[in-house]
């Protein structure tokens, strides 16, 4: 499969706005017969309407529609929820306090209690056979199907809740061996009726092997699927970079040049940090505390580099009520000075002067910081150089054997600007030892995000398997040929101005847009891998900045109107999937579209179609001084889009809803087959309208606006009044004929015709504006 190029352009229509009701946000119309809204036919005659052949002057919209203000869901929420343990001098449960017992200051201001539980997870523990509840119980952490967090509740009732947590990628045979045989004595001798185990692994991606579950079978199950593979060759501890007042020795490998591997480990780390950080994130909907328990075998943070990626994790954690356990599952171990028969030989000094020993400790004391800032800032604990890894569990048990559960809701003036905030709970009991999170990180709105997380936003939005739906957008593509091999697919985007938040800067109004586009092919993979699936790979790209600077007049006029962006990729014949994202920046609002595009190779001896593009108006194409673009990355520059004669472009109707007092412009190209007796000037096009499936209009037959040569290309374009057709949803089909030929091609589009909007009577008006109380 040929690649395609890179994006070609991108414009934002504002100098003369497509005036579009804002109901008609959906994508375009489905690509069917549209049903007719009137049951009646028309008697008007096949030549009623005479085409006027275009290029012409821009034509600027006649009528406003009527719009209304779209409704977009959004879910914000400033409660904050801490878990809470109270124990006396003997470390065993404080129970039966009372919510005016606890004093909680959230960054120094004391809080009102919004909800107040205590769970009792000692009352399961401690009871005796007859009383014990065994029945089974089963909580998805990852489920497809919502499940209400009554019921979660009240299966998770007194209960504990444990993530045995592998990573995969840094546990070699040895450490993750010794995990498993610690975790397959936990659920055969320790764990106790109240506890609920799950299984979760890492190793290229998370996967949940098990959800949490009472019945040891099954996570016995689970446990065995835990062996060894490529994942635990994927880093090394070895390969941190030296920090300052540590020792950095380099080993002799007998080669000429030796990798620098800091980098590799860079991104590796962060995506371990990302892993703790995504199972943070799912765990989030399941209420009360959990706790993870992670048998790894050391993260390396290689100075600042990971520093973001440590404090997302951790936010997350925090956010979700999760108290991470670290068990190092290299066990009690020591090392040879100098290093085993697994490490290369110290060079130079170093064996002599110290510098290798050193090195060799700060090794693995940089392995587990990460770990203990991790399980330290979430409520947890760290467990190094044990002889036998089961001997953890007890002490996380115990951490976990019963808290008190309480929340409350930050007040509307505090900035979601991402800032730390600490917490610190007080409870009125003489003697009480009271352990807590100290803190949390406050919720960061879109306008407080750095310039690098907008980036991931979208990149995300990209990537999302769902759609993002809080900025309607409605989106049009097309198809015309540039060559043999070619096609430019223009994407264009309009806006629902009802949806858009301005900004006020120096008495202009102000928008900042962000536009993105992938399309990805269809790939099959190679045929010596019997069994490899498909897979998708990108093969062209937009990104766009546009900001949009208007006077209070002009902000008057494009506040009722519609906004439009235009873009265009060139690809060549195959499969495709197009993903486009918007995003308006004020509120950070953002939607998406996605569809499937079929780029069909070029027929060599018969007429064939593009697009049938439908339009109510043509702008100039020079750009407006209130926008200015800013593109992102490669852009191949197309002399001349497809959409563009003598200076103008038209812009595509992307709901393709008209009004009575509108122009309809046509636009269509054929490409006509490389033979020498084929003479381009036979060629004729005309139009048909039809509505429920009957005939109602059509144009008489037409010649081509341009002819080009070189690339076989004929344009057509028509204009035509649209006052004399009845309202209704019509099917528009071309056909283009060679005269003298057995050659033709057909292509339709579609498009819904409504009343003009009566202007506003001035005489209606003047008795209310004559009323001072209205």
């Amino acid at each position: 499969m040929k690649r395609a190029a890179q994006n070609l352009f991108a414009s934002f229509v504002i100098a003369a706005l497509a005036i579009v009701p804002a109901y008609a946000q959906s994508t375009s119309e489905p690509q069917g017969q549209p049903t007719s809204q009137n049951s009646q036919t028309s008697g008007s005659s096949a030549n009623q309407n005479s085409p006027a052949y275009v290029p012409a002057p821009a034509a600027k919209p006649q009528e406003q529609a009527p719009h209304r203000t779209a409704t977009v869901l959004r879910s914000e929420s400033s409660l904050v929820r801490i878990d809470v343990e109270v124990t006396d001098h003997s470390g065993r449960p404080i129970k039966g306090l009372r919510p005016d017992q606890f004093v909680v200051t959230d960054d120094g201001k004391q809080q009102t209690l919004s909800f107040f539980t205590y769970e009792d997870i000692e009352k399961i523990d401690k009871a005796g056979p007859e009383n014990a509840n065994t029945a089974s119980v089963v909580i998805p952490v990852d489920s497809p199907t919502p499940v209400s967090d009554e019921e979660i509740t009240a299966r998770t009732r007194d209960r504990r809740m444990l993530v045995l947590f592998f990573d995969m990628s840094s546990m070699g045979n040895e450490d993750l061996r010794r995990a498993r045989l610690a975790a397959e004595k936990f659920i055969a001798s320790q764990m106790s009726p109240a506890d609920l185990v799950s299984v979760v692994t890492y190793g290229t991606d998370l996967s949940v092997w098990c959800d949490f579950t009472n019945e040891k079978e099954k996570i016995h199950q689970a446990l065995e699927r835990l062996k060894p593979g490529a994942a635990a060759d994927l880093s090394s501890n070895l390969y941190a970079a030296a920090q300052e007042g540590e020792y950095d020795v380099s080993g002799y490998t007998g080669a000429a040049y030796t990798p620098d591997e800091t980098e590799f480990n860079v991104f590796n780390t962060d995506q371990k940090l990302a892993a703790v950080e995504g199972l943070s994130n799912v765990l989030s909907d399941i209420p009360g505390r959990k706790a993870i328990v992670e048998f790894t075998s050391g993260i390396t943070q290689t100075g600042e580099e990971n520093r973001t990626e440590l404090r997302a994790a951790t936010d997350a954690a925090n956010r979700a009520d999760v108290s991470i356990y670290s068990i190092d599952a290299r066990g009690l171990y020591t090392t040879p000075p100098g290093g085993d028969a697994t490490t290369d030989t110290a060079t130079g000094t170093s064996m002599f002067s110290g510098a290798a020993v050193f090195k060799q400790t700060d090794q693995r004391q940089d392995s587990r910081d990460t770990l203990s800032t991790l399980s330290g800032d979430t409520g947890g604990k760290t467990f190094f150089d044990l002889g036998d890894l089961s001997d953890a569990f007890p002490e996380i048990q115990k951490d976990n054997s019963g808290y008190y559960l309480i929340g409350y809701y930050l007040s509307s003036d505090v900035k979601h600007d991402g800032s730390w905030r600490a917490v610190h709970v007080k409870v009125k009991v003489p003697g009480a030892h009271v352990r807590f999170r100290d803190g949390y990180y406050a919720p960061r709105d879109f306008k407080h995000l750095e310039e690098a997380d907008r980036e991931q936003q979208l990149a995300d939005a990209i990537h999302a398997q769902d759609p993002i739906v809080e900025l309607p957008i409605a989106v049009e593509t097309g198809m015309f040929r540039i060559g043999n091999n070619q096609v430019y697919v223009p994407i264009d985007a309009k806006l629902s101005a009802t949806a858009l938040e301005w900004a006020q800067k120096h008495g202009k109004r102000e928008a900042v847009f962000d536009f993105a586009a992938e399309v990805r092919a269809q790939v099959k993979a190679a045929a010596a891998v019997k069994g490899a699936s498909p897979f998708q790979l990108p093969v062209a790209q937009l990104r766009d900045t546009i900001t949009v600077h208007l006077d209070p007049q002009r902000f008057e006029e494009i506040s009722k109107a519609n906004l439009e962006y235009q873009g265009g990729v060139v690809l060549a014949p195959g499969d495709y999937d197009l993903k486009f994202v918007a995003r308006e920046n004020e509120s950070g609002k953002i939607g998406t579209f996605e569809e499937p595009l079929v780029v069909p190779p070029l027929p060599k001896d018969k007429l064939s179609l593009s697009s049938v593009m439908l339009s109510s108006q043509i702008v100039p194409v020079e750009q407006s001084s209130e926008v200015k673009t800013k593109t992102q990355g490669l852009k191949a520059k197309l002399a001349e889009s497809p959409l563009e004669v003598n200076g103008e472009r038209i812009v595509p109707s992307v709901t393709r809803y008209f009004t009575k007092g509108q122009t309809l412009y046509v636009f269509f190209q054929t490409y006509y087959p490389a033979k020498q007796n084929f003479d381009p000037t036979s060629l004729r096009a005309g139009l048909i309208f039809f509505r429920a499936g009957l005939q109602v209009n059509a144009t008489p037959l037409f010649g081509p606006t341009q002819v080009d040569d070189k690339t076989r290309t004929a344009s057509f374009r028509v204009s035509l009044p649209l006052s004399k057709l009845p309202t209704g949803r019509y099917a528009v089909q071309a056909i283009v004929i060679g005269a003298g030929t057995q050659q033709a091609a057909f292509g339709r589009s579609y498009l819904a015709l409504a009343d003009a909007v009566p202007p506003p009577n001035p005489a209606a008006a003047g008795p209310a504006q004559s009323n001072p109380q209205k």
